[in-house]
């Protein structure tokens, strides 16, 4: 009998590019009611409860409207972001690895996909949260993804 690894999905998340981090975050706090749990130059990160969201804003300037930076799945475990990885292998997906990355102000392991239109996805897991060093962010730097052919 074939017994998937249950997972414990923490929430969705959610990846903006904004054009102003300062503006843009004005009005989240306006619309969940919550202070960001994370603000710093060109990034913040409201961790809303309800509904379950990591909405993270990224700066970039040249964010049109709406601009969707990238779209995640928050696990519990690094053996979490593995299963998830080997998951989307066997399904046929390509996926590129970021372990031990510092980036949106915590140190994380994750792995992507891109979807047919583009739309990168991470499955990760936060190591340690609030670190003071990081890059600018969430796979934006990186070689863009292969998609799986349909």
């Amino acid at each position: 009998m074939n017994q998937e690894a249950v997972m414990s999905i923490l929430k969705a998340h959610i990846a903006l590019n904004v054009r102003n981090v300062d503006r843009s975050v004005e009005f989240y706090k306006k619309l969940f009611g919550i202070e960001p749990l994370k603000h710093r130059r060109g990034y913040a990160k409201f961790d809303v409860q309800d509904p379950p969201l990591n909405l993270s804003l990224n700066e970039n300037e040249s964010a049109g409207s709406g601009a969707l930076s990238h779209l995640g799945i928050q696990v519990g475990s690094t053996e979490e972001v593995l299963a998830v990885k080997r998951r989307w292998s066997e399904a046929g997906l390509s996926t590129r690895d970021e372990m031990q990355n510092n980036c949106c102000f915590a140190l994380q392991d994750k792995t992507w996909v891109t979807d047919p239109d583009g739309n990168p996805w991470e499955a990760f897991v936060v190591l340690q949260d609030n670190v003071d060093q990081s890059s600018l962010c969430c796979g934006t730097n990186s070689a863009p993804l292969v998609s799986i052919e349909l």
